[in-house]
């Protein structure tokens, strides 16, 4: 990624995955580039729908600042998720040996996590959300050195909790983070490709 990006419509920003999803159109996974991006997040994270977030109280400054942060690590990646090449929302990856929720419970090398925060929906569409979360899998599973995916929504968030096990996670147990009680799902490689043979 360049700084020429920042100025960058979405169609002609570089990406790190690509996809064609059924009923859908082309997933594409973009760097988030903070500043450039920052007034569209700072839009979805201040919806009540996007409270379990943990941004909805931050100015634009500090939620930009936060995936500044996040941009300077090595082992957690955001991305601007478009299809058709219209923002959907974001994608967030992480190494749980990296991070606090790898003290929760017993994480492991070849573990991958996952945050995800859809945008308002302009329209419903049938299947968005599963359909779009197969293709997050896939992408993550395109590593060959990872083979579970880990999840920790907030424990009252029963819709994405309910969400990812129509997708094939399984719960694990709740654990106690700095910000949230967290319900722990887990999805591993043999699962998902036993469900999408």
């Amino acid at each position: 990624m360049t700084r020429a990006d920042t100025a960058l419509p979405l169609s002609a920003r570089a990406s790190v995955y690509e996809e064609s999803l059924p009923a859908l159109g082309r997933l594409r996974l973009l760097p988030l580039i903070p500043e450039a991006d920052a007034d569209l997040v700072y839009s979805w994270v201040r919806e009540e729908r996007a409270r379990f977030w943990g941004m909805r109280d931050l100015s634009r400054d500090e939620v930009r600042d936060i995936y500044l942060f996040l941009d300077s690590l090595e082992t957690h990646h955001a991305y601007l998720m478009s299809v058709e090449d219209q923002p959907v929302g974001i994608f967030q990856t992480y190494e749980p040996l990296e991070d606090p929720v790898g003290e929760a419970y017993e994480a492991r090398p070849a573990d991958t996590g996952l945050h995800l925060l859809l945008a308002p929906a302009e329209r419903p569409v049938t299947n968005f959300t599963p359909t779009l979360i197969g293709g997050l899998i896939r992408f993550l599973f395109s590593d060959p050195t990872k083979d579970r995916v880990v999840a920790e929504p907030d424990a009252r968030n029963g819709k994405v909790i309910q969400r990812l096990q129509g997708c094939g996670f399984e719960p694990g147990p709740k654990v106690q983070l700095a910000e949230k009680e967290a319900q722990l799902v887990f999805l591993t490689r043999e699962r998902f490709e036993s469900r999408t043979a």
